[in-house]
């Protein structure tokens, strides 16, 4: 369906780039800046398993939902992480190896599914684990801040975003070696 509650929440995370991308070139203090758009970016980014769980729940699973959930939070990382390079908190290499592999896997599923093997990069563990590490990251690097006196965000958030990095990068070798057989058959 176009139009059911857990479309509308993934629909909510596409709308919510222009916001977080916004606050950045509105007059207020760099604090708040950093604070509503960290507070937007986790309430959308777990309207990610709101979605997922509300179409099971409510049996309003559909293909477009399946098809319009990854490219919504492909969107919001990647505006993410574009913003975070423009305010000098990511490394833009960083941001290219991320960005970069969501084009490529992408462009992989696709091929993949037209080919009837899209099974052979369906989501894996190393995957799931690269988007945790992406989502824990990205907020305490738009914060920018120490958390609760003891957690400095930058710190940390550099941290797991090079985590992230290398996840990303694992979780591509890793599909496109699933993948090799299938190509291997169709070149032929």
């Amino acid at each position: 369906m176009f139009f059911n509650l857990p479309t509308l929440l993934t629909w909510a995370r596409i709308v919510a780039i222009p916001l977080i991308v916004g606050l950045f070139y509105l007059d207020i203090q760099p604090a708040h800046q950093n604070l509503v758009a960290t507070a937007l970016f986790i309430v959308f980014a777990l309207t990610d398993w709101a979605d997922g769980w509300l179409a099971r729940r409510l049996n309003q699973t559909s293909s477009f939902g399946a098809f319009l959930d990854p490219v919504a939070d492909k969107f919001l990382v990647c505006a993410a992480l574009l913003v975070l390079v423009h305010l000098g908190r990511v490394h833009a290499l960083i941001a290219l190896v991320i960005i970069g592999r969501e084009i490529a896997i992408s462009a992989l599923r696709e091929w993949m599914a037209q080919i009837g093997a899209s099974r052979s990069v369906a989501v894996h563990l190393v995957g799931k684990m690269k988007t945790t590490v992406q989502m824990v990251a990205i907020p305490f690097l738009l914060y920018d801040g120490t958390l609760f006196e003891l957690i400095d965000t930058r710190r940390w958030g550099t941290v797991l975003i090079v985590a992230s990095a290398i996840l990303t990068i694992w979780s591509m070798v890793y599909y496109l070696q699933k993948a090799l057989p299938e190509i291997r058959a169709k070149a032929r």
